[in-house]
């Protein structure tokens, strides 16, 4: 009999584990295909759906075949999503529906969904009657709202209950089938509304003869369906939940969006939240398998407006080029003053988007930080146009009667005028990077009031709206401290 596939600990990151087994299980699916659930049975779900991204997409169908219909559904879950579909769609009607149906209604609701209409009726229709309303139910609703989030498998029992018939009840809900939320126990009153929470540990804890009505805490975080998951997962966070209910207008329980469906929404939301604050649309599928035409479209909408913003830079530049004429050395500081002020509105943006996804600072704090982001910009100013003034000082010298700077010999045509130009750019730091604070802290807060996601507030984005108006501020204190060289 074949030895029992297992993973061993990692001892070779080069070598992938999986990568390793899958030979294996591909040979045993070709010689004992019975064997297959026996000789994986110590593989936890997760690790076999690793090995499963590996075969060939045609013998997943056997894969699965060869599996116990409740485990390869918690294979199926762990699958990538794309995969999984494509998978879904290689089985018959009614062997994907004997699949999905093991599968939580959340997770049952979310496969469906990713299918094609047509391909997700013909599941749906092979679903047992209950199944198949649940399912509906939950799809009805938006995905990235807690309606989309919640499954309907929660425990919940009369507020009227003892101790004693609670835990009967409860031991006959885990016996009658599978129940994800079975660690928190919700207490409804006769019409069915939400009144009270309590652990399953605090049940199995309770003097005998109590009742939950007197135990259950009645202060119970609870949103409705339609609520954001952003708003889920900050609530999921703020009150330590390991569920959180879900209730309709009457206050009745719909179901639960439990704590791993939550990391799944923080995952979700910083991946995209990174990649929006990089300058690009967020991605909808993994990086590795999205196609060349959609990475275009997200990336290259960006990319154009930011070229149309660097336009602009561009020909604030034109507009001084009699001062470049007059004064070339100024060129040498346009990178230094623009990249500056970029970023400190980069710096700034990045934090005020975290906060608001934290819920740390809401619309209406921007006056508060518009206050706390002047002072910091300007100081932050003062110690860059500190070290520029230094350095610019530092860099004449009187052995040979000439400026150098690095490597570049100014000579003598710029003999006096280490301190005007030095003051020139330690004053445009203090502007731009005063100016780039506050526009990066302010644009989420415009972006949010518009409808917007402030995440879309990129770096990129920030930088160009800066440039301009550093190439200004420059030009500007150029004029108040050379005027005389530039006129």
């Amino acid at each position: 009999m074949p030895e029992p596939l297992i993973m061993p600990p990692s001892n070779n990151p080069d070598r992938p584990l999986a990568a390793l087994l899958m030979p294996d299980l591909l040979e045993l699916l070709e010689e004992a295909p019975q064997s297959v659930a026996a000789q994986t049975e110590e593989l936890h779900p997760a690790d076999l759906a690793d090995i499963a991204e590996l075969m060939p997409v045609d013998r997943l169908g056997a894969l699965l075949a060869a599996l116990p219909r409740e485990r390869a559904a918690d294979v199926l879950e762990y699958l990538e999503e794309e995969l999984r579909t494509e998978v879904l769609e290689t089985l018959s009607a009614r062997d994907a529906a004997s699949i999905v149906e093991e599968m939580t209604p959340d997770e049952r609701a979310d496969v469906l969904e990713d299918l094609d209409e047509e391909t997700a009726d013909e599941i749906l229709s092979e679903l047992t009657p209950e199944a198949a309303a649940e399912t509906e139910r939950l799809l009805q609703y938006d995905p990235y709202t807690a309606g989309g989030l919640m499954t309907t498998e929660f425990v919940s029992v009369a507020e009227a209950l003892t101790v004693e018939q609670a835990l009967r009840s409860v031991r006959a809900m885990a016996r009658a089938g599978r129940k994800e939320a079975m660690y928190t126990v919700y207490t409804t009153d006769a019409a069915g509304r939400l009144r009270g929470v309590l652990s399953l540990r605090e049940l199995l804890a309770a003097p005998e003869g109590a009742r939950l009505a007197d135990l259950a805490w009645s202060e119970v975080v609870s949103v409705g369906p339609d609520t954001p998951q952003e708003e889920v997962s900050n609530i999921t966070s703020n009150y330590d939940l390991v569920a959180l209910p879900v209730v309709d207008d009457q206050q009745r329980v719909l179901g639960v969006v439990t704590v791993d469906d939550v990391i799944d929404v923080i995952q979700e939301e910083q991946t995209e939240d990174a990649q929006k604050v990089g300058g690009m649309e967020a991605l909808d599928e993994p990086y590795m398998t999205i196609g060349l035409v959609d990475m275009l479209r997200k990336r290259g909408g960006w990319l154009a407006v930011l070229f149309v913003g660097e336009l602009f830079t561009a020909s604030a530049i034109h507009h001084y080029e009699g001062a470049l004429d007059k004064l070339l050395i100024l060129s040498t500081f346009i990178p230094l003053i623009i990249a500056s002020g970029g970023n400190s509105g980069s710096q700034a943006t990045s934090l005020i988007i975290r906060a608001m996804a934290l819920g740390e600072v809401r619309l209406a704090d921007w006056w508060r930080v518009a206050r706390r982001e002047l002072p910091t910009g300007f100081s932050l100013g003062l110690l860059l146009g500190a070290l520029g003034f230094i350095r610019i000082l530092a860099w004449q010298y009187m052995a040979t009667g000439e400026w150098h700077v690095g490597s570049l010999s100014l000579g003598h045509d710029y003999e006096g005028l280490a301190v005007p130009i030095a003051l020139t750019v330690s004053v445009a730091l203090i502007g731009v990077v005063t100016f780039g604070s506050l526009v990066g802290s302010m644009l989420p807060f415009v972006l949010r009031r518009l409808g917007a996601d402030p995440a879309s507030a990129s770096a990129p984005f920030v930088a160009t709206l800066v440039d301009v108006s550093g190439i200004v501020i420059y030009f500007t204190a150029a004029s108040l401290f050379l005027g005389s060289l530039l006129n």
